[in-house]
């Protein structure tokens, strides 16, 4: 991972917290991370948790350029290797597979040519809709790799379906990527 370089996409999910322990072990382990943040998960989790981990500013806004005046979305797609948004909301989920970009993570979402990885992370209720899958599906059509949620406690007080993978698992899936970049 050193030197590889990291997009992190973080949207508005209660496990948006989750991502600055991701955060922290990609670069310990060498790699160099932006995050950028729709304004939802800054209701989560503050920027400048990022900007510690990092050392690098984080992105929270399409038109105020800090380190690439043609526009974030260009500059930081140019350079990332790999995007990552996690958690990845049904909100996110339905701009992507449709061609939405109205936020830094989605506008993003649409101008890397890197490979891209959505770790979901909703209410069971949610994550068990058809619109929801057939968005899923069609990622997948468009070759985006989905880091599938596990079951279990959800913050809403349900037990079942849409937890977002743990951090360990969604780490060891960056790395196989960077180890097989056919994944």
């Amino acid at each position: 991972m050193q030197n590889r370089e990291i997009l992190i996409g973080v949207t508005g999910g209660i496990a948006a917290y989750k991502i600055a322990d991701l955060t922290s072990k990609l670069v310990q382990a060498g790699a160099c991370v932006s995050v950028v943040m729709t304004m939802a998960a800054t209701k989560f989790i503050g920027p400048a948790t990022f900007e510690a981990l990092t050392g690098r500013p984080v992105y929270t806004d399409l038109f105020s350029p800090v380190e690439h005046f043609r526009g974030e979305h260009i500059g930081l797609a140019k350079r990332a290797e790999l995007f990552v948004v996690a958690p990845a909301t049904a909100d996110f989920l339905a701009k992507l597979a449709n061609g939405h970009a109205d936020d830094p993570v989605s506008t993003l979402g649409l101008t890397v040519t890197c490979p891209i990885m959505l770790a979901p992370a909703m209410n069971t209720e949610m994550w068990k809709k058809p619109s929801v899958a057939r968005n899923i599906r069609q990622l997948e059509l468009d070759g985006v790799h989905i880091i599938q949620p596990g079951s279990g406690w959800l913050s809403c007080g349900q037990v079942g379906a849409g937890r977002m993978s743990e951090t360990s698992q969604i780490l060891e899936v960056i790395r196989a990527q960077f180890s097989n970049p056919q994944l």
